[in-house]
């Protein structure tokens, strides 16, 4: 990413304020933290502009695909993740061979989807392979595997019996699985002719940089990178060599998602996480139970949740049970530990009550309370924008933590305010204790 200087160096210095900012080194300095975009400058010229581009685009091209539903992979500019975060989280995708019963596969891969801390973990892709040898066969295999599948796929098998399928498919943009230095041309025939992304694979990674260089030669420009990483060793180091030498050196060549074919099994889960953890973008698997992709998709929530951007949950009221008109009203920040931890809190109570979530950034209540976010105007506008006070006439019970607003609170609220618990974990007790409003 080039420096502001670099960025203030192409652009016109009229200092027109035409951007939104004052002066244009102003705005190159935003431009080099990527809080704006070259074209909000409405003065520079194409040649600047084209340069700036170039010189601005990721060092690891993005990949899309799928056509509506996508997967978009790439586009990191980092090798850490306290730097900037990373953007686009690894896909796992799980193979369909067309020598089996489609359907039932197909509803068995659906079924591995799980919610943690209100997000939806679920399978990316599949991945359809061509066991039969028949083009036919495959053909029909993909055609079926569309019908049932609406999320992005990709399409294991030779060039000789790949062009049928992609006569029927290209309009979803599989991705075709993949290229060497054996099948090179015809693959890259055919990923050209129907514009979808391709996979070249070399264990060796000179090889595999001359393939990359040589296919974008010859025009095509989606390419992911397979390094033929056959453990947990070989994915470490090849998947850290190609990062490196993209980010720091911006050696083009290795400017490409990476991917990993691993098999099934626990090793296969290993490698998976490994790959994860170390710039892998794409994992396909043969088989994938339940118990092996919960803890695989809790890593990857880790390495892709941005460290300087806390996990939230959007302000609202969440009724616990079914509150009526005189259940107890409790709020919370919306730090999505916070919620989580005091809604499985008061499920235990057995006793329905209505949550207010409060936007507070994703901090915590204390956290909040001490950057004033978490006052008694913010929580009094939050309860009276969800209509909870209309809802119910119940006691409003504060966090014991911030103890100290109750007393505001209950005058701009009009209500009776009482102060809870200091602990989550004694609010089953609390609730069970409270007295009906007076």
């Amino acid at each position: 990413m080039p420096t502001a200087i670099e960025f203030f160096k192409l652009l016109p210095k009229t200092n027109c304020k035409d951007c939104g900012q004052p002066t244009c080194l102003a705005f190159a300095m935003l431009l080099a933290n990527q809080k704006a975009k070259i074209d909000d400058c409405p003065h520079i010229s194409k040649d600047s502009k084209d340069a700036l581009e170039e010189s601005s685009a990721p060092p690891i091209r993005t990949v899309v695909l799928g056509k509506g539903s996508e997967v978009r992979m790439g586009g990191e500019t980092v090798l850490h993740r306290h730097e900037r975060g990373f953007i686009n989280p690894t896909a796992y995708a799980v193979t369909v061979s067309d020598k089996e019963n489609i359907r039932n596969r197909i509803e068995t891969i659906k079924k591995l989807r799980f919610e943690r801390v209100g997000m939806v973990f679920e399978t990316d892709m599949v991945s359809v392979r061509c066991d039969s040898g028949d083009p036919k066969v495959f053909r029909d295999a993909v055609v079926l595997v569309m019908e049932l599948w609406e999320k992005p796929f990709a399409l294991e098998c030779c060039a000789s019996v790949l062009e049928s399928a992609l006569s029927a498919a290209s309009s979803r943009r599989p991705l075709i699985y993949h290229a060497n230095t054996e099948n090179f041309d015809d693959m890259v025939a055919l990923s050209k002719k129907y514009s979808c992304p391709l996979v070249l694979r070399d264990p060796n990674m000179g090889s595999l940089a001359g393939l990359a260089d040589k296919a974008k030669a010859m025009g095509v420009d989606d390419i992911v990178l397979d390094t033929g990483a056959a453990n947990l060793k070989e994915c470490v180091e090849k998947h850290t060599i190609a990062r490196r030498a993209a980010i720091k050196k911006r050696f083009k060549q290795f400017g490409y998602p990476l991917m990993n074919r691993v098999g099934s099994g626990e090793y296969a889960v290993a490698i998976a996480a490994v790959s994860t953890m170390k710039y892998g973008s794409l994992v396909i698997f043969d088989d994938l139970k339940s118990y092996e992709a919960l803890p695989l998709f809790t890593l990857r929530q880790n390495i892709y949740t941005d460290p300087q951007v806390p996990i939230q949950v959007k302000q609202g009221l969440y009724p616990i049970g079914e509150p009526n008109e005189h259940s107890p009203i409790f709020f919370t920040a919306n730090f999505s530990l916070t919620y989580f931890t005091v809604r499985a809190d008061i499920e235990k109570s057995k006793i329905p009550v209505w949550l207010q979530i409060v936007d507070t950034e994703g901090l915590s209540v204390l956290t909040a309370y001490s950057a004033g976010k978490f006052n008694p105007e913010h929580v009094a506008k939050a309860l009276n924008d969800s209509g909870v006070l209309s809802k119910s006439d119940g006691i409003v019970v504060i966090p014991g933590l911030v103890a100290r607003m109750s007393s505001k609170l209950r005058e701009l609220l009009d209500r009776e305010v009482i102060i809870g618990t200091t602990e989550s974990r004694d609010i089953p007790k609390f609730l069970k204790n409270l007295k009906p409003p007076r």
